[in-house]
């Protein structure tokens, strides 16, 4: 079931492989999960063996299993690169998800390889050259709207994988040095601290402040619900959900969710299809508000929007209830008609701006009863629910199956009968049986036997969607020998469908090799070691800076580049004041400043491309050792 820009890919994020199973369960067409080493999310390791019992689990949908080896790799890694490689490639793994351009240049087995959001796709000439240099599927950037989707998908060939739910990181994926500069963790070698989560003070460039102890750096969630058709039409075959750090409940709902939103665009647009096999059916109506999220945006789709940013908290706030309309010893009431269930997590924002959790004991009507009363709890406050008790003890349950349709034909043979079974992808088994013929007394009866009967699939992956008897009169057949040629059929088409899967092939890369649009490349490249500096070079590239994370005393330099920019959300933007020109036509913008604590970033603004460029160097030199993750990987080598 190789992929053309004809299926539809439904991508879901596995935290662990027992998530990933979750997500198959649920309706993904494809999981991206982290191995034991060499992941962007270094938290979120898993050994080859539980991946192993991931892509067996996904392979019997026809579904697939991307491995996440999406940081950029010391030279003294190499080679512990490679061995994993070929240890994904040996128990089945569908393709590898890859930032570092070294990869290319070694012996690596026939694997597909996809290019990481870190690659960091924004422009049509990116994408055309790692189209040309081996890469099946493309992971845009964040921030592209739905007209340069276009355009990179008229000038490509390979899949297109854009993000359509989950946590939005401020900065240009793999540009983004704040973290190292900082602590001497690194964004790119999967151990990112999140400085972007943090309060800041803004400050204009005459010193005023234009807010304090704001997240200024913090982005709402992803929210593409309202956009997949246009996407489709765009020409993207891959809708990924973000979280590969987020719980079992959020990658259910949001799985679920996007599945039933696919499925009606598949039902609309026929010439598309879906990428795996198998129907899901939930327990639970999915909705995504309801689990993580810091309020929903749909980025620059459709262009720079100002309400982009979760400014007040980084933390899940949840649905608003209402305001706080009295206040007793040990209770709290609220003006909402939401419905309320014990156990259930509300919260509010207290007098220092910080948002206060807690949970609900008891629900009397409006009367809350918390387990432990807060002191800031005020009259007019408003109060939000974070945690709908009933709804995550639906998702803590078993909340899914997932069953390949199956037509069921019972005909005659000379010595017996036989049973054909033919799933929903043209695959088919024959099971045959000797059996004496007696013709039934009962006709109708005996009929209805025989379709309940052969019906029967229980917890198989199966779901009888037609059965059709061929037989010259009904007979009486005995209900042991209806399951034993059910069960005979069943096992030879399991065995079939798992002979007919094939892995996506890897792609060749153009000969002679692509020459890369620049010939000079700076830290921004993240080129960290010799195999990613060979194979620049072998595509023309004459001037190669190292990465960030190999200089210990650079100067002050952009540590982020993001195309939110906090003078457009303030109003402040020169572009949308008329007559505000600079020097050869183009708009330029004052710098501003953000403030943590001692530190002091200068903010400044190239109006041309619309980008910020967060100002920064390195607090302390730090040592290049490998991540703790490729440590603890090389100890278990023989």
């Amino acid at each position: 079931m190789h992929k053309t820009r004809r299926h539809l890919e439904l991508l879901s994020p596995a935290k662990n492989a027992d998530f990933g199973i979750e997500a198959i369960n649920h309706g993904a067409d494809a999981v991206y999960i982290g191995g034991p080493a060499f992941g962007a999310r270094a938290k979120a390791p898993n050994s080859v063996a539980d991946i192993a019992r991931l892509v067996k689990h996904a392979h019997r949908y026809h579904a697939e299993v991307f491995v996440a080896l999406n940081t950029i790799f010391h030279d003294n890694e190499l080679e512990g690169v490679r061995e994993l490689v070929h240890q994904l490639y040996d128990i089945g793994t569908d393709a590898l998800i890859i930032q570092d351009m070294g990869l290319l240049e070694m012996d690596l087995p026939p694997i597909q390889l996809h290019a990481s959001t870190q690659t960091d796709i924004r422009t049509v000439e990116k994408a055309v050259f790692l189209d040309q240099v081996g890469f099946s599927q493309l992971v845009l950037a964040r921030e592209l709207d739905l007209n340069t989707v276009k355009k990179i998908a008229d000038a490509t060939t390979a899949n297109l994988e854009y993000f359509i739910h989950g946590a939005l990181c401020v900065a240009f994926s793999g540009q983004c040095y704040i973290s190292h500069a900082h602590t001497g963790r690194s964004a790119n070698r999967g151990e990112c601290s999140q400085e972007c989560r943090l309060p800041f003070t803004l400050e204009d460039q005459k010193g005023r402040i234009i807010g304090k102890d704001k997240h200024f750096l913090s982005m709402k969630d992803n929210d593409q619900s309202a956009n997949l058709r246009a996407l489709v039409q765009a020409g993207v075959s891959s809708f990924k959900i973000e979280g590969r750090y987020k719980d079992l409940p959020y990658v259910k709902n949001a799985t679920a969710h996007y599945r039933l939103l696919l499925d009606e665009i598949l039902e609309e647009m026929p010439e598309y299809a879906k990428s795996s096999a198998g129907h899901s059916t939930f327990t639970f109506t999915p909705q995504p508000e309801k689990t993580f999220n810091r309020s929903a945006t749909d980025y620059f789709a459709n262009g720079r929007q100002a309400d982009i940013g979760a400014f007040d908290t980084p933390k899940f706030s949840g649905e608003e209830l209402g305001k706080v309309t009295k206040v007793g010893k040990d209770f709290f009431e609220v003006d909402t008609d939401t419905e309320l269930h014990n156990g259930d997590g509300v919260c509010f924002f207290d007098v220092h701006k910080e948002l206060v959790g807690l949970r609900v004991n008891t629900v009397e009507g409006k009367r809350l009863y918390p387990n432990e009363m807060p002191q800031d709890v005020r009259r007019g406050m408003t109060v939000f629910r974070n945690r709908d008790h009933a709804f995550m003890r639906l998702l803590e349950k078993d909340s899914a199956q997932r069953k390949i349709g199956l037509a069921l034909k019972l005909y005659e043979t000379p010595n017996g009968f036989a049973l054909t079974v033919t799933d929903e992808n043209q695959f088919s088994a024959t099971a045959t049986c000797e059996a004496e013929k007696q013709a039934a007394q009962h006709l109708e009866k005996a009929e209805i036997s025989l379709r309940e009967n052969l019906s029967k699939l229980g917890n198989t992956d199966f779901i009888a969607q037609g059965v059709e008897l061929n037989l010259r009169q009904t007979w009486f057949i005995p209900a042991s020998v209806i399951n034993q040629l059910r069960r005979d059929a069943l096992e030879q088409l399991i065995q079939t469908r798992a002979l007919s899967y094939s892995r996506p092939a890897r792609r060749t890369p153009a000969d002679p090799p692509a020459i890369y649009h620049e010939d000079t490349l700076s830290y921004l490249a993240n080129v960290y070691n010799k195999h990613a500096r060979n194979f620049y070079q072998k595509h023309g590239v004459k001037l190669i800076a190292a990465a960030y994370e190999a200089n210990e005393t650079l100067d002050e330099v952009p540590v982020m580049i993001t195309k939110h920019c906090l003078r457009y959300s303030h109003g402040l933007c020169p572009k949308e004041a008329k007559g505000v020109i600079g020097v050869q036509g183009t708009v330029t913008a004052e710098p501003m400043t953000l403030i943590s604590g001692n530190d002091r970033f200068t903010l400044k603004f190239d109006c041309k491309p619309c980008e910020m460029h967060v100002m920064g160097k390195i607090r302390n030199p730090v040592l290049k050792i490998p991540q703790p993750q490729a440590i603890a990987f090389y100890a278990k080598r023989p």
